[in-house]
């Protein structure tokens, strides 16, 4: 592209355009600092490739947007900041496929450019394709294991539940059910990951046995630790069995928000699936916590 047909359009360009470029301008080289900081801190060489390249594609598109508008832009540092934060903590490919989410919103606005600056579609469609295409080579552990993880969650949110449902109401009492339920939860945990050793080592794949072991342990762990709690602060036995679903809606939502990020999947349909499960089975266990209070006499 020649310098002076640039130079042309820009002085046609009205202040409304030239704002919105001016936006995809700090876009760029906000995600050409979050792209570098990633690559700067990475451990994995391969990635470190990657998000580097990734640095350098935002870097140009910066420079061809800086040809418009002839000033400098600052990057987001608060955008930096939260996308590099948020992948530390949750996974590279968690946080870059979160920041890519966002970017969607401005597509209508690219259209809107393109009509008047039409290589703003070709920058987009090139960027698109090519982020999309680096992204899904990114390797990280935490993907690689995450069925293990999700095996772990769904089984204790579906077995705690309805267990701490059905023990609400046939023992009415918050530390029997909460010793009840903990005994049960660790003797499951421990057997879910036993079970996934097994299955692991059956596969012909990439993960360690025992890794995914622990994984889909410590998950169930965590998610029993956090559906009990309620049982040992509060002293109203249909008090804490409210908390401990509200926990369960709460951990539900986070997890498949998580999933359908890294994974590319639809959180509007998976989310009210599992949780219409979870809260069936715990309804089902509390009819018959019912039942076994009223024909066997339990009285706690």
């Amino acid at each position: 592209m020649a310098e002076e047909p640039i130079q042309a359009k820009t002085n046609n360009l009205d202040a409304g355009v030239m704002q919105r470029i001016l936006i995809f301008q700090k876009t760029e080289i906000t995600e050409h600092e979050i792209y570098k900081q990633l690559a700067r801190t990475s451990k994995d060489s391969e990635n470190r490739r990657i998000l580097e390249c990734i640095s350098g594609e935002e870097l140009k598109h910066y420079q061809y947007f800086k040809r418009y508008t002839q000033r400098d832009v600052a990057p987001n540092r608060l955008q930096i900041w939260f996308y590099v934060f948020i992948s530390r903590v949750l996974g590279l490919t968690f946080g870059l496929k979160l920041m890519e989410r966002g970017e969607t919103q401005a597509e209508a606005v690219y259209t809107e450019i393109a009509r008047i600056i039409p290589d703003v579609a070709r920058i987009e469609k090139d960027e698109e394709s090519h982020e999309k295409a680096i992204l899904n080579m990114i390797q990280e552990e935490r993907l690689l294991y995450i069925s293990s993880a999700v095996l772990g969650l769904n089984d204790a949110l579906v077995e705690l539940t309805g267990t701490l449902a059905g023990l609400t109401l046939a023992l009415q009492n918050t530390r029997l059910v909460a010793i009840a339920g903990l005994i049960t939860g660790i003797a499951a945990s421990l057997s879910m990951a036993a079970s996934e050793y097994l299955s692991t080592r059956q596969e012909e794949g990439h993960k360690n046995p025992v890794k995914a072991s622990v994984y889909t342990g410590m998950t169930y762990v965590g998610t029993v630790t956090c559906l009990i709690l309620p049982y040992f602060i509060w002293s109203n036995i249909y008090v804490c069995l409210t908390m401990s679903l509200a926990v369960a809606v709460v951990i539900i939502a986070v997890f498949t928000f998580y999933i359908s990020v890294a994974r590319d999947l639809q959180f509007r349909k998976r989310f009210p699936e599992m949780l219409t499960i979870s809260l069936g089975v715990a309804a089902i266990s509390f009819g018959i916590g019912f039942v076994i209070r009223q024909f066997l006499h339990v009285d706690a």
